[in-house]
């Protein structure tokens, strides 16, 4: 097997682009990892998911722990066969879900007990549980558990917040590098916390790298403080993560803010807005978003994207599209979902030809001028 690696090609300003090579294939960055919470990406067949040009998909260990069960999943040959994923898998450390979806919780320095939001069983998640069951899940990318810290916090909020997750990181490196489950080429990403405080992001970054991860993420963004604070805090942190390293901006986002922090130096983002947008009529297209449940496009026979190379986009009429997600008709979710996965992969792909070819302002700002143009006709 193969060992975990990052190969950076080339750079354009801070942009980069390059691949993670892991045993179960090559991860080209900048990458968009499609998020399959409950081992699956929601109304998408992973054929499709792949043949979008996905690379890796993210799987939740909170609601796997839950349901099916880590054990479980092990058991049946982990999460790759168990979904039948052969491709990398990232899987988030849990620690998110728990404080954002359980019934009851409480944080000590041990880790987070907590009540099952699905049926009100107890259990503990430590930096310790949640490494084991990422290892039994099977997966090439895992996580530290770490505090995402609330916003806003005052400044010692979230110095307490930071240095517990530091502690935790430094158990979760411990627990990784002895798992019994461990499998050669898994790899470990530290978390970078702090909030929107340039001296405690320092801080972070700095004990993370004295651990030592495989790469690095920036957490506690995107959840509050708008986008111009999210890129004025990258724009002082992404320095101070190791160049050798992938950087993965967790949770992160619309298209825009995907361009805006590829440009910062980010290699790596997910988040669940073009499944969850795709399920309720809101397409994402190169000339900005289309909501197709507006009455305006029930009786336009037009594709979505008549140069798309993505079939739901390209072979569907708007009338068809509106008529499915207004009745509620399951395929209405999956066309929409495909046509947002597609683009957003079309996205990354655009941008790595772009910074590969030294010309990623240039794509930058047309990117905006299509955005800004939108759909005139349409929208």
């Amino acid at each position: 097997m193969s060992a975990f690696s990052f190969h950076l090609a080339a750079t354009d300003g801070r942009a980069r682009t390059g691949a993670i090579s892991t045993p179960r294939g090559e991860i080209r960055t900048p990458a968009f990892m499609p998020v399959g919470t409950a081992a699956t990406v929601k109304a998408m067949y992973p054929e499709q998911v792949r043949e979008a040009g996905a690379d890796i998909v993210l799987g939740n260990t909170y609601h796997l722990m839950l349901r099916p069960g880590a054990e479980e999943v092990a058991a049946l040959g982990g999460l790759h066969t168990f979904m039948n994923w052969p491709h990398p898998i990232l899987t988030d450390s849990g620690g998110f879900q728990v404080m954002s979806l359980s019934k009851l919780r409480k944080m000590t320095e041990e880790g987070v007990a907590f009540q099952s939001h699905i049926d009100g069983a107890r259990h503990m998640l430590s930096p310790e549980r949640s490494i084991e069951i990422q290892c039994l899940l099977d997966s090439d990318i895992q996580m530290q558990l770490d505090e995402c810290t609330p916003f806003p916090a005052t400044e010692e909020e979230a110095r307490v917040s930071m240095e517990l997750s530091l502690r935790w990181a430094q158990r979760s490196k411990e627990a990784f590098v002895s798992q019994p489950h461990r499998k050669e080429g898994m790899a470990l990403f530290g978390i970078v916390q702090g909030s929107t405080y340039e001296p405690l992001r320092h801080a972070s970054a700095a004990g993370l790298r004295d651990i030592g991860f495989d790469g690095y993420a920036v957490g506690g963004l995107a959840v509050g403080e708008g986008q111009a604070e999210m890129l004025r805090v990258l724009d002082f942190t992404t320095p101070a993560l190791p160049e050798d390293k992938p950087r993965y901006l967790m949770g992160v986002g619309t298209p825009d803010d995907l361009v805006e922090s590829v440009a910062l130096g980010i290699d790596m983002f997910d988040c669940v807005m073009p499944t969850r947008n795709g399920r309720h009529g809101l397409a994402f297209t190169r000339r900005g978003k289309v909501n197709l449940k507006n009455a305006r496009h029930a009786a336009d026979p037009r594709p979505l994207d008549a140069e798309s190379t993505c079939p739901a986009a390209r072979d569907y009429s708007r009338a068809y599209l509106h008529h499915l997600i207004k009745s509620e008709e399951m395929l209405g979710s999956m066309l929409v979902s495909w046509i947002n996965i597609h683009y957003y992969q079309s996205l990354m792909a655009g941008m790595r030809a772009a910074i590969a070819e030294g010309r990623f302002d240039a794509f930058r700002a047309a990117f905006k001028r299509d955005q800004a143009a939108g759909d005139i006709e349409a929208v």
